[in-house]
């Protein structure tokens, strides 16, 4: 199989690439998200047929938000567009005649990551992306690991404190609320409420209030030496490496990615996260470390693993 299509599909905009056997991509159209679930549909299909213009293509992968099922054809749960059993692969098929495989869309940047990007060379990885929340993927022996029910990998909901902060899931405590770019920013905004002398930089990059400040100002002020910032990326990255220390006692990988918006910041953030998995690894002293990498393909991590799967049927 030749070249394929991935979908990504955001929050405020659909995304449809023309992806080669090297992973690159070749071109993409984009369309806005519409507010509704078959809206939505109708969208993915509009994606895929601008993008597949001047190619010929033989399958098209979409990465969904949400728990998707072991036939890789039904989203069983998406909070945000509130799909619930929906038959995906069925509905877009109707609408653009070629097949399709459906693939959470954690899974498919890991895989993309994998196959293209930090993971090349390594047999078991397991990648953290650290966004807005938490989410991952595992390959094992090359393969990307679903488990029984096609849901395997949901590191955000992992149960790090119990009776913890509630999370948008319903639980209380999961991994995400104290490992994410929303814990970043509330870390921030708690540090500089009670200690706003030492928050100075960052007060000022915001409105000069706590509740004012944001991520991309946590990162400016943190460059510029801010207490306050420093303090709370090295409190994120300490949960961060919590998290990966326990995950190296499941899978015992050969190395972690660690992506989204979060590891933009390169090694202010992943200098620290290495350091507190070192610190939290059971026999560290004795044992292996993974290697702790910053994933490399960007926002575009998604397209290319969810269409190299696609080619993969």
């Amino acid at each position: 199989m030749g070249l394929t299509i991935g979908v990504d599909i955001g929050g405020t905009k659909i995304a449809a690439g023309v992806v080669d056997e090297e992973g690159t991509i070749l071109t993409t159209n984009q369309v806005p998200t519409p507010p509704t679930p078959e809206g939505v549909i109708d969208a993915i299909a509009e994606a895929v047929r601008g993008a597949n213009t001047e190619y010929d293509v033989d399958a098209v992968g979409i990465g969904a938000p949400g728990y998707v099922d072991d036939k890789r054809a039904t989203v069983l749960f998406t909070p945000n567009l509130s799909w619930r059993h929906e038959p995906l692969k069925d509905m877009v098929e109707q609408r653009i005649d070629l097949p399709v495989v459906i693939e959470n869309d954690a899974n498919a940047a890991a895989w993309g990551e994998y196959k293209f990007g930090a993971g090349t060379g390594h047999g078991d990885v397991v990648c953290v992306t650290i966004g807005t929340g938490l989410g991952g993927g595992v390959i094992i022996g090359g393969r990307l690991h679903r488990g029984r029910f096609g849901i395997a990998g949901e590191f955000g909901h992992i149960r790090m404190v119990p009776d913890g902060l509630l999370c948008g899931c319903g639980n209380q405590g999961c991994w995400e609320q104290y490992a994410s770019g929303s814990a970043l920013v509330r870390y921030a905004q708690q540090r500089a409420t009670a200690t706003p002398e030492r928050a100075v930089a960052l007060l000022a990059l915001g409105d000069g209030t706590p509740e004012g400040i944001r991520g991309k100002h946590i990162s400016e002020a943190a460059r510029q030496g801010d207490r306050v910032a420093t303090d709370a990326f090295r409190e994120l990255a300490r949960w961060a490496g919590a998290g990966l220390a326990d995950l190296a006692s499941l899978f015992d990988p050969g190395a972690f990615i660690v992506g989204g918006g979060v590891s933009d910041e390169g090694e202010l953030v992943l200098g620290p996260i290495r350091k507190s998995y070192r610190r939290q690894l059971v026999g560290s002293r004795w044992r292996p470390h993974a290697e702790v990498l910053a994933a490399q393909l960007g926002g575009g991590a998604g397209m290319v693993g969810v269409a190299d799967l696609a080619r993969q049927g």
